[in-house]
């Protein structure tokens, strides 16, 4: 089957086609991401208005480029996948009602994707995973663990009680006056950078809960880059390095708490992946394969163009539940919020009274 999927939930407009073959295997025939760095770089980071403005802009070409380039007619794609959530609204609306067109006037049937479990199922995409496996989502907005057990199959083991770990890299260089997007350039100003110089704090580090939390983090880089003002370049090369340090060991410590209690368990989980944004920092890819390593999982990262948000996994995620049958009307609604395992509690918040729900 070959499946259109269309992806607009934050800065990037993409569409793509994918093809899934009878044996289960995929292959990306196209894939288009057009970025929108450019407009949102003076301010520092997205602004929802203008996304969902350029979205609309883009999209009718960046989907036709994506047929032209996998040579498809539209008469020829099977299903049309795409992103109804969790995102900026205004984004995901444009992009559902755009397959919702499609779908109506083509009569093709219109799959509606969890932009979470298109980053999940990537794995099964690039490399074929079988499931179940364990998962590190870590991206902009969204920073978790999950048990992946099966297709629409997910327990929710662990996420961030603050800020995402992408938000956290985003906002660390703002305050360092890195270009935007901050991840890549906190990762390269670290590069230069002597990792032992601060010793920021790990938080929750060797606690058993699981949850992630790096509102502390940011603030104590806050406090020694006000310090330090004003700031030399390799003041700022140190403090990227030491960032990314302790948010290593932070992700280390939780992958191996995991990890030890599946070893002592039934054994099911033997996979760790790691999936989204944030997942192509080399720093980050290395400590994780190291941790499955020594733990004797396999470990699996996709390349690291499928790692940011693109329309490949979700016409793969499409593709996924087309094969079972499913499919969604034309009155599915858009979500700004969605999350994987619906029946965990939400976490919002940390205070001295426990986890505020």
């Amino acid at each position: 089957m070959k499946i259109l999927g269309i992806e607009t939930s934050c800065d990037e407009t993409a569409a793509a086609v994918v093809l899934r073959d009878n044996d289960g295997r995929g292959e990306i025939l196209s894939n288009i991401v057009l970025s929108q760095i450019e407009e949102h770089a003076a301010f520092g980071g997205v602004v929802p208005e203008i996304a969902a403005r350029a979205h609309l802009l883009a999209l009718d070409n960046v989907v036709q480029a994506a047929l032209d380039d996998s040579i498809t007619a539209l008469d020829d794609i099977d299903a049309i996948a795409v992103t109804a959530g969790p995102g900026l609204i205004g984004g995901v609306m444009v992009g559902l009602m755009t397959a919702k067109a499609l779908s109506a006037t083509t009569g093709k049937p219109l799959i509606a994707i969890n932009h979470l479990e298109g980053h999940a199922l990537t794995p099964r995409l690039t490399d074929q995973v079988e499931f179940p496996y364990l998962l590190l989502l870590v991206s902009g907005g969204h920073t978790q663990l999950l048990e992946v057990r099966g297709l629409g199959d997910y327990k929710r083991l662990a996420t961030t009680i603050d800020d995402a770990l992408g938000e956290a890299f985003d906002k660390t260089a703002k305050l360092l006056s890195l270009p935007y997007p901050g991840g890549p350039s906190v990762e390269k100003a670290a590069q230069a950078g002597d990792e032992t110089r601060f010793q920021f704090p790990r938080p929750l580090k060797g606690q058993d809960r699981l949850d992630f939390s790096f509102s502390g983090l940011k603030t104590a880089v806050r406090q020694e880059a006000t310090k330090l003002q004003p700031l030399s370049d390799k003041d700022i090369a140190d403090i990227c390095a030491s960032f990314q340090k302790a948010v290593c060991d932070v992700l280390q410590d939780r992958i191996e708490r995991i990890m030890r209690a599946e070893n002592n368990g039934p054994a099911a989980i033997k996979s760790l992946v790691v999936a989204g944004g944030v997942a192509a920092n080399q720093q980050i890819r290395t400590v994780l394969q190291s941790c499955a390593k020594e733990g004797g999982w396999d470990f699996f990262a996709p390349p690291l163009a499928l790692c940011t948000d693109n329309a490949a996994m979700i016409a793969w995620a499409g593709a996924e539940h087309f094969s079972r049958g499913h499919t969604d009307g034309l009155d599915v609604a858009a979500r700004p919020r969605w999350p994987l395992d619906e029946t965990s509690p939400a976490q919002v918040g940390f205070g001295k009274r426990g986890t505020k729900v």
